[in-house]
C-alpha cells in the first residue's frame, strides 16, 4: 500500500489544489494532509501519508544537487511543478520524520489593479532608480505584490529586468522588456554574489527575493545608488522596523554612512497584511505604505526613524498610509 501511496502523493496534491482555494498543502509523516484555506488550516484525516511515500515522492522531483542540499542541510527550499503548478516547496525534518510544505504559486501574475494597491505604490513603477522595498510576515503576499508591480513595469517600459529568487515563483515572459529570471541554487550561489553579477549584465531593473545579511543590503544600496531601479523584500512589519533592520545589518562603524546611502537610494516601503474577506470569498491585502520625502530622508540621516510614524499619519497627500488607517478603510467599506 505505501508503494502505491508513494506514486499517489501527487494525485492528492492534485486533487485538494483543484477542489480547494488553498495558499498551502502539509505532508508530514504519518499524519494527516492539511492544507491552508483562506488563512486557515484544515485536516483530511482520511489521507494519511508514511515518511516512506515522502521520500519516494522527493525522490521524484529532486535533481541531484537539491538532494545533496538537504541531505547536507536536513531542510531545503525549492520549486516543483505538478501537473503543470507552480509550488514554492520547503523540506524538512521533525520528531515525527520527513515534512514538506508546498506554497501554491498563482502563475498568472494579477493586475495590480486586482490587488487594491493604493496608487502611490503604482507610480513607483514609474521610478527609474532608488530602492524600493515590499515587507510583511510570511505568507502576507509579497511575492505577489512584487510580481504584479515587476508585470507592470515589463508591459509598459523597454528595459532590462534581472531577478534573483529563492525559489522563482512566477513566471515573466519577455513584453516591452527583456527578462532574466535567475534562481539560488541553480543559476546563482547567492542573493550578494548573483546581485554583483547583475551589475555587469547591463541592468535597469533587479529584483531580489530577498535582503537577508550585509553583503546583500550593501551590494543592493550600491545598485541603487548607481542608477538601478531594484526591488526587494523582506521579512519585517512597518517602515521604522525595515529600516533599522538594513542598517543593523552594518558594522556599528559603518551604520552613520549606511542611513545616509540610505536616505538617498530608499523610495519607497510597503508593507502588507492579509485579511479574510467578510463574504468568506477570499482575502484582501492591507497596505501601509510609507514614501521617502525629504522629511523621512533626514530622519533617516538623524537616526530619528521612531519618528517616522508621526510624518506618515500628516503626509496623506503625499501618497503615505499607516497600517491601522488602511485596515479602517477596509472596515469601513465593509471587505474585512
Amino acid at each position: 500500500m505505501s508503494e502505491n501511496k508513494g506514486l499517489l502523493i501527487d494525485k492528492l496534491i492534485e486533487k485538494y489544489t483543484e477542489s480547494h482555494k488553498l495558499s498551502d498543502l502539509h505532508i508530514r509523516a504519518d499524519q494527516p494532509i492539511a492544507i491552508r484555506e483562506h488563512g486557515q488550516i484544515v485536516t483530511f484525516p482520511d489521507d494519511n501519508v508514511s515518511g516512506e511515500d515522502i521520500n519516494k515522492f522527493l525522490k521524484n522531483h529532486l535533481d541531484p544537487y537539491h538532494s545533496e542540499k538537504l541531505e547536507n542541510e536536513m531542510q531545503l527550499d525549492t520549486a516543483i511543478i505538478i501537473k503543470g503548478i507552480r509550488y514554492r516547496a520547503n523540506v524538512y525534518y521533525s520528531l515525527n520524520g520527513s515534512c514538506v510544505v508546498l506554497r501554491k504559486i498563482e502563475t498568472i501574475i494579477p493586475n495590480v489593479e486586482e490587488l487594491n494597491i493604493p496608487a502611490s505604490v503604482l507610480s513607483s513603477c514609474e521610478y527609474k532608480n532608488g530602492l524600493i522595498l515590499i515587507t510583511g510576515p510570511t505568507g502576507s503576499g509579497k511575492s505577489t505584490t512584487s510580481a504584479a508591480l515587476l508585470n507592470r513595469i515589463n508591459l509598459t517600459r523597454q528595459e532590462n529586468i534581472i531577478t534573483i529568487e529563492d525559489p522563482i515563483e512566477f513566471i515573466h515572459m519577455s513584453q516591452m522588456c527583456i527578462v532574466s529570471q535567475r534562481e539560488l541554487g541553480k543559476h546563482v550561489t547567492g542573493f550578494a554574489s548573483g546581485l554583483k553579477a547583475a551589475l555587469r549584465e547591463d541592468p535597469d531593473i533587479i529584483l531580489l527575493g530577498e535582503m537577508r545579511d550585509y553583503e546583500t543590503v550593501s551590494a543592493a544600496l550600491t545598485a541603487a545608488e548607481t542608477g538601478h531601479l531594484v526591488l526587494g523584500t523582506l521579512h519585517t512589519n512597518g517602515a521604522p522596523n525595515t529600516i533599522n533592520r538594513l542598517i543593523d545589518v552594518f558594522p556599528s562603524s559603518q551604520q552613520p554612512q549606511a542611513r545616509s546611502m540610505l536616505s538617498q537610494s530608499l523610495r519607497l516601503v510597503v508593507t502588507q497584511q492579509l485579511h479574510k474577506k467578510k463574504d468568506g470569498s477570499g482575502r484582501v491585502g492591507s497596505y501601509e505604505v510609507m514614501v521617502c520625502n525629504s522629511a523621512i530622508q533626514n530622519l533617516i540621516r538623524e537616526d530619528k526613524v521612531f519618528q517616522i510614524p508621526s510624518i506618515m499619519q500628516t503626509a496623506m497627500a503625499e501618497g503615505m498610509i499607516t497600517m491601522d488607517k488602511a485596515i479602517e478603510n477596509l472596515r469601513a467599506t465593509g471587505q474585512i
